[in-house]
């Protein structure tokens, strides 16, 4: 009786014939490109305003603002000026949503003509071939 690594190593050295296949792809569906678009600058601004706010408290933590707050008030001469209210968490979060929700519209608006422009270029090049092998 054989072990299941002897059972293993037959089964590597037998050629396994692959089939090759070619595809043409000659159509987007347009409501998938939206969605998926959709979710892909959805989920990239998450992630902007994740990291908007972690690089603001990694700077708030390290004292930037108020040496930056310092530097600006001995430039300026004004001593009622401070960077860390106009800067506030707040601020910053609420400026990264916006820029995120614009992303939002702005990529899945792109995402959408980018299926139009590739189902409307197909009729002239006739698709793009794909290969696929099966394993």
């Amino acid at each position: 009786m054989s072990s299941v690594a002897e059972k293993l190593q037959r089964k590597s050295q037998r050629q396994v014939a692959t089939k090759q296949v070619r595809l043409k792809l000659v159509y987007i569906d347009f409501w998938s490109a939206v969605k998926f678009s959709f979710l892909i600058t959805v989920s990239l601004g998450i992630v902007l305003v994740v990291a908007v706010v972690l690089i603001w408290v990694v700077l708030n933590s390290t004292g930037i603002f108020g040496d930056l707050d310092a530097i600006l008030k001995d430039v300026l001469g004004e001593p009622t000026f401070s960077v860390t209210t106009s800067v506030s968490l707040s601020q910053v979060a609420l400026f990264a949503i916006v820029i995120a929700v614009l992303n939002v519209v702005v990529g899945t608006a792109l995402g959408a003509i980018a299926s139009m422009l590739y189902n409307f270029s197909v009729r002239i090049t006739g698709g793009l071939l794909v290969g696929f092998t099966n394993n």
